[in-house]
């Protein structure tokens, strides 16, 4: 079995920013000299999020942000605030429900999504960021 590690970064923006990272990751796999196995996709940090979903630019980007909203707004005076001294309490608890991390197997070099399925990366902070991209490629 061999492992490995590579990594690509992204600029943000603020407040749900929602970035389709198939293709990067794609790459990242076929480039790999691994055939088959696992690939891990993670975002070191507790204020983004790893996920999947049909991705169009426009309508789900919004479904998505309007729907953590309802859940998880921005604008409540959580007790991060007080701690930290910051307001992006919203985003920690918005990562801590979607995840840091997802796992799709792997065939041929290929992910293993659905017709429409694409990953994402969900900016869950209050300010724009350089996000670094962890992909782990385990398998043969």
């Amino acid at each position: 079995m061999t492992v490995q590690t590579k990594t690509f970064s992204i600029r943000t923006k603020s407040y749900c920013d929602v970035i389709n990272i198939t293709e990067q990751v794609s790459k990242t796999v076929k480039e790999s000299s691994i055939e088959n196995g696992i690939v891990n996709i993670h975002v070191a940090g507790s204020t983004g999020a790893i996920s999947t979903v049909e991705y169009e630019p426009g309508l789900v980007k919004h479904d998505i942000e309007e729907f953590l909203e309802r859940i998880i707004p921005y604008d409540q005076n959580y007790k991060h605030h007080n701690t930290w001294g910051d307001h992006n309490g919203a985003g920690h608890l918005r990562s801590f429900l979607l995840k840091t991390s997802i796992t799709v197997p792997i065939n041929n070099r290929r992910l293993l999504l659905g017709t429409w399925q694409q990953l994402i990366f969900i900016e869950c902070d209050e300010k724009s960021r350089q996000r670094k991209i962890y992909i782990t490629i385990i398998g043969e």
